[in-house]
Order: structure tokens, then C-alpha cells, then sequence
């Protein structure tokens, strides 16, 4: 039997004397005799709602869960009912194919990974304008897998397989109304943008970048620029303009389309500007007041070589979208590699039925459904977020605005946002600021995370928010195009934890010497549609291949760069990065990327970059180690402040230093090379985080 939580313990957590009365009698009611598990869903199902405080929640879940057997795994916050089951993706793709169980189906997709790719594409419906010849070419190895040869198409074709009436887009502006897009207004928008495209000389396969807030328009954009047969180039619209320059640079990108300015908590920030400073030869400039309902901000002069949105579009409105082969480029990103540029990475005709795949298996999104998450096109989950949503039939959810704002909260219930994706970072904003408190989020039937490591805490409120729902845990890389693990629906869910092993993509978790362990780096089994096979401008043999183990069973693999935990019961928890690339607030930086920018501070001679995680899990903690010139004495918060003012001007003013440590030395190896790892376990070793 469950020991009952104190009245004073309930009292001081928040709850109301009636409320505690409640909790303990409805406690000691399921109690006896019903496992830790049972009592739990019972109470979030009759007791624990969205009047109760989360500190309750929180007592709660730990009494009932104090003697759990860690041997099973993690305590579960959420678990499928036999309805969950058998409305899910997973179940109709186990009917289709002959498949007795969630099991027996993943281990066919890694065992059978042809048939579970062409399985993919048809309950994807992807169309083709000529049919491949089989499904991948394995003549020259894994490492060099061509999927779908023989193939003729334009995945932008797959996207509009929903009826022509049904919403695509729902938007709102911060501070403005709530706007819908149908697929067939969509459709028609991003065809003036291919014509636009063409006739002003832009010719097939040429470069060209956004660098703006993910809008209707930026979406419309993105989808005219791939119909064209045209490579759209992503940059993060927080980026400075030598960042912006870099990228333009690596992808030859001569044409940007982006904003005059971005109007963020009633600051209007520069863009345009931002754009020419980069050096970018051309310009197409979406008024920020078309994106936000009439309000501008201040009047932008064009240079004569630019263009205004409404100047540059025609008004042919039909395109048949250019057909291309499986492995041309659509999409430039870009994942920030241990040193030097950035790696760019070519997605392909075949990089969106991956993030499709991950939405349809994983976040089990529908037809119909309305799919949310706040990101921008410079990073991989914006051209997901296109992908995932549209080629499943659903509806995107696009807020212009800070997520971490109670309007972003409304906005998710107005637009009847049915899986809601988020960084650990918001929903740690929205704990600590309350403004969630009051909504009615009962239409989410799915959280979903990625971009950085979680706090159980803060996802078992995140859980709550919507009546215990399941966060799907997701994580992967640009360079997969999506997810190597995740959860599913049919799954049970513990916080901050993984359930699994993304569908057709296996892994290994490997000690330093190459033998499987519970604690580990974690190296991918290729061939996997979405798996890269180059880079514009490093080699991508040696990024991901050179110098990898082999298998157990002697299989080619895959490095990737995560830490991983393997937790009992099949479940995963995530460790951070392996190599000297670090992960803040979602974005991938390199230590030399950091240490480039700060080491310009007055008073420094060189430094060294950590990210540290916190005691208690969660996002990634960016901490300097200095040593100074000889004869000078420096501040540590002073120099905080420096190097936060050089990395926000410098380099992306996302990134925040957490701390700073003055030395006298760095550790470094024989060959001179700074021990960061060294760093890293004196840092937590004698810090209280």
C-alpha cells in the first residue's frame, strides 16, 4: 500500500484543505491491492487537474511511486490505452503489413529495411512522375546507399495530397489575429513563387536563402523555390551578418529573401539591414506588416538590385513543380561541425520522407491534425515541421512571436493544436512564469521535444498541462534529416526519457574500446533514408566514417557525436555531445566557434569552451575557462559580461554564457591540444549546479 502524503506536506505545496482531503482519499481508495503504476493513472485521470498546483502533482508522483522497481525502467507518467493503441499509426502500418506487434514491426524495419521504406512511401502516399526502380542501390556499400534510383519526382507534390479546402497553415502575428490557409491557397501562392522565380532568370538548381521568421510566407517561399527545381539555403534569422556571410558564402547563394525588419515584444529589429551587410547580391523583402496584419515598423529604403515582395511575385498562380532526380539538392543546412565553418549539408528529393516517416511513426500525426512548433527555417526542424505536417495530411501552426509568452499559450488553444513540439528552454519559461495556468489544452494528444536534454520535473508538468499526455522525446541531426531516437504512442512515457530506436535506424552504444555498453557514444547502422552522403564543404567520409569501430556483427558504422544511456527496460536517457561540439538552447556550436569570438576580449590570451550539464538534467550550460595576459588581474562577472556582449554581436545572441572561470593554464595533451573533457569533470566536480 501507498504511504498517503501528510495534509501539511499537500497544504504547503498549494492545495486547498478540500483538495488534500480529495488527494489522500482517492490515494488510499486505489491503493490497496493496485500496483504503483494503476494508482498513478488513476489519479491523473479523476484527481490531478489542471486546478491542482504542479508542486501537488509533483508529492503525488513521487509517494506513488517510491518504491517502483528501477529494474522495469523509469516510472511511467503516461501509458497507452487499448484505444491509444489501436487509433495509432504504428497499429494501421503493423495491419498493412502483417504485423503482430510494435516489436515485431520495428525489428522488421531494421531487418527488412527495403520493404519497410517502400511500406513508408506508399502509406505516405509519396508521388512520383516516374517510378523508381527499387527502393535503394546497395552496389557500393551502406555508406553510399542511392535510394530510390531510377526515380523521377518532386516531393513538393507529396505535400498536396490533402483536399484542396482543408487548412494548411493556421497564423497568427504577435499581438494580431488568428489567420487560415487552405492547401489549395498554399498551393497557389508557392506556384507564383516558382513563376516568379523563373521569369526574373533564376535558373534550376541555383541557390537561394531565407533568412527570416518562419511565416506563412517564408513557408510559401520555401515550397516555390524546391517546385522550381531551385535549392533553398537556411539561415537562422537570429544569426549576425557574418554568420549570415559565411553561409552565403559556403552555398554560393547570390538571392535572399527575408524581411525588412522582425517586430519581436514590440521591438522592431533589423533584417533587411543584417541581409546587405552579409554581402548578399540580391534581395526579395516581405514587409514585416504583411506578416503581422498592417503593423510595421520603420520604412526601409531598397537598394535598386532588391525587390519588395509584392513587386517581385506574378500572378500566375499554376506551376508543374520541375521533376528532378532522388539525390538533387532541395534544401542547404547547416550543423556546426568541432572547428572552422559550419558543415553544410545538402538535403535531398529523399531527406522529407524521413521527417514524414518520423512524424507518421513517432508523433503518430493524422489528417487533420494541427502540428506546432516554434522554430525557424535556418534550423532542421523548420523544413520538418513543412514536411511532417504536410505530407501527413495535417495542418502547421505558426506563432510570430516568443513561445515562452502567454499569447503563444492561447494561440495553441485558439488553433486547436493537436501535437505540440518544444525545446526543454520554453517549457522551463513557462514553469517559472505560470502563464499556461487557465488553458484548455485537451485537444493536444502529443507533446513532442528535441534540440536539447530535459528536466523530469519540468516535463511531468508539461505532461500535466494537457491532462498527462505523452512527450515523445526526439533526437537526431540534420545530417539524418530527423530523429535515430525517439518514443512512440504505443509506449509508455517517463520524462525525459526514450523509448526507442527511430524506426529503420538502428544504433550501438560503444565504451572506448569498442564494446557495447550501457554508457556510451552512439554510432548509427546506415543505410537510412535521410542519412546524408556529403558535404559541400568538408569530407564527409572523414566527418562520419574514418577511424569508426565496426559493429558487433562486423555491420559499417555511422558516427554521430551523442552520449547515450541505455536505462532498464529498454529506455534511454540522453548525456550530451561526445566530441567538442556543444548543444545550447537547441543549436549546435562548436567549442572553436565560441573560443574564435571570446578570445577577442581585452585582457585574454586564450580559452577554452565547456558545455556542462545540470545536477538535476536539462539544457546544456555554456561556461568559459580564461587565462589572462600576463601582468592583467580580470573580473570573472566582468568578463562574463564580455564575452556575452562578443558572442551575441559576434556569433548568435541565443547563445548565454553561464559562468566563466579564470586560470592560470588550460590542460592540454601532448600534442597541445586543449582537454576539454578535463575541464568539464573539474567544472562539475566542484560545482553545485
Amino acid at each position: 500500500m501507498v504511504s498517503l502524503p501528510d495534509t501539511d506536506t499537500l497544504l504547503g505545496a498549494g492545495a486547498s484543505a478540500e483538495q488534500a482531503q480529495i488527494i489522500q482519499n482517492r490515494l488510499q481508495a486505489v491503493s490497496e491491492g493496485t500496483s504503483d503504476a494503476e494508482t498513478w493513472f488513476d489519479l491523473t485521470r479523476s484527481v490531478l487537474d489542471g486546478s491542482i498546483p504542479f508542486a501537488v502533482h509533483q508529492i503525488v508522483f513521487k509517494t506513488v511511486f517510491a518504491d517502483w522497481d528501477h529494474s522495469q525502467g523509469p516510472p511511467p507518467a503516461w501509458r497507452p490505452t487499448p484505444e491509444d493503441v489501436d487509433r495509432s499509426n504504428i497499429t494501421a502500418l503493423c495491419r498493412q503489413t502483417g504485423h503482430s506487434s510494435f516489436e515485431d514491426l520495428f525489428a522488421w524495419s531494421l531487418g527488412a529495411r527495403d520493404e519497410f521504406w517502400q511500406a513508408m512511401i506508399d502509406a505516405l502516399q509519396i508521388r512520383f512522375g516516374q517510378k523508381p526502380k527499387s527502393v535503394v542501390d546497395l552496389s557500393e556499400g551502406p555508406e553510399f546507399a542511392r535510394w530510390l534510383p531510377g526515380a523521377r519526382l518532386n516531393i513538393i507534390d507529396s505535400c498536396f495530397n490533402a483536399p484542396p479546402e482543408q487548412v494548411a497553415v493556421v497564423h497568427q502575428a504577435e499581438g494580431g489575429e488568428l489567420q487560415k490557409v487552405t492547401y489549395a491557397e498554399l498551393d497557389r501562392l508557392s506556384n507564383r513563387v516558382a513563376n516568379s522565380l523563373v521569369i526574373s532568370g533564376i535558373k534550376a538548381g541555383e541557390a537561394i536563402a531565407i533568412d527570416m521568421q518562419m511565416t506563412y510566407e517564408a513557408v510559401a517561399s520555401y515550397i516555390g523555390i524546391v517546385k522550381a527545381g531551385c535549392v533553398v539555403v537556411s539561415i537562422a534569422d537570429s544569426f549576425a551578418a557574418d554568420e549570415i556571410a559565411t553561409r552565403l558564402r559556403i552555398s554560393g547563394a547570390k538571392t535572399v529573401v527575408t524581411q525588412d525588419v522582425l517586430i519581436r515584444a514590440g521591438k522592431t529589429l533589423p533584417m533587411y539591414q543584417k541581409v546587405i551587410d552579409a554581402g548578399a547580391e540580391r534581395t526579395i523583402v516581405i514587409p514585416a506588416e504583411v506578416a503581422n496584419g498592417g503593423t510595421g515598423g520603420s520604412p526601409v529604403s531598397l537598394r535598386e538590385c532588391d525587390a519588395w515582395w509584392s513587386d517581385f511575385l506574378v500572378e500566375d498562380d499554376q506551376f508543374d513543380a520541375r521533376q528532378c532526380e532522388p539525390d538533387d539538392t532541395i534544401n542547404v543546412l547547416f550543423s556546426s561541425g568541432t572547428t572552422g565553418d559550419p558543415k553544410a549539408i545538402p538535403w535531398t528529393h529523399t531527406s522529407p520522407i524521413k521527417c514524414a516517416m518520423d512524424g507518421f511513426l513517432h508523433q503518430d500525426i493524422h489528417p487533420g491534425d494541427v502540428v506546432a512548433w516554434p522554430t525557424n527555417l535556418g534550423w532542421m526542424m523548420g523544413p520538418w515541421l513543412i514536411f511532417a505536417s504536410l505530407v501527413n495530411r495535417a495542418t502547421m501552426a505558426l506563432y510570430y512571436g516568443s513561445p515562452v509568452s502567454r499569447e503563444f499559450c492561447e494561440f495553441v488553444h485558439k488553433a486547436g493544436v493537436t501535437m505540440l513540439g518544444l525545446v526543454p528552454a520554453v517549457v522551463r519559461a513557462w514553469k517559472a512564469a505560470e502563464v499556461v495556468h487557465g488553458l484548455d489544452w485537451s485537444r493536444i494528444k502529443v507533446f513532442s521535444s528535441t534540440g536539447e536534454p530535459s528536466n523530469p520535473d519540468d516535463y511531468l508538468f508539461l505532461m500535466s498541462l494537457a491532462g498527462y499526455r505523452p512527450v515523445i522525446e526526439y533526437c537526431g541531426g540534420t545530417e539524418i534529416s530527423g530523429g535515430y531516437i525517439s518514443g512512440t504512442v504505443v509506449q509508455p512515457a517517463s520524462p525525459s526519457t526514450f523509448s526507442t530506436p527511430s524506426f529503420g535506424l538502428g544504433f550501438y552504444i560503444l565504451d572506448e574500446e569498442a564494446r557495447q555498453t550501457d554508457v556510451g557514444e552512439l554510432f548509427l547502422i546506415p543505410p537510412s533514408i535521410g542519412l546524408s552522403s556529403r558535404l559541400l564543404n568538408k569530407d564527409h567520409h572523414e566527418v562520419y566514417y574514418e577511424g569508426t569501430p565496426t559493429g558487433p556483427n562486423a555491420e559499417l558504422l555511422r558516427r554521430h557525436g551523442d552520449e547515450k544511456q541505455r536505462l532498464p527496460g529498454d529506455y534511454y536517457r540522453a548525456l550530451g555531445r561526445a566530441d567538442d561540439t556543444m548543444n545550447l538552447g537547441g543549436i549546435k556550436v562548436s567549442s572553436a566557434d565560441i573560443e574564435r569570438v571570446v578570445s577577442f576580449v581585452d585582457g585574454v590570451s586564450e580559452t577554452a569552451a565547456i558545455s556542462v550539464t545540470p545536477k538535476r538534467g536539462g539544457p546544456s550550460q555554456l561556461v568559459v575557462y580564461a587565462v589572462t595576459k600576463p601582468g592583467i588581474e580580470l573580473d570573472r562577472f566582468g568578463l562574463r559580461i564580455a564575452m556575452q556582449r562578443a558572442i551575441s554581436s559576434g556569433l548568435n545572441p541565443l547563445f548565454k554564457v553561464h559562468d566563466v572561470v579564470v586560470t592560470d593554464s588550460l590542460p592540454r595533451t601532448a600534442s597541445h591540444k586543449v582537454m576539454r573533457r578535463v575541464l568539464r569533470k573539474e567544472y562539475e566536480a566542484g560545482n553545485d549546479r
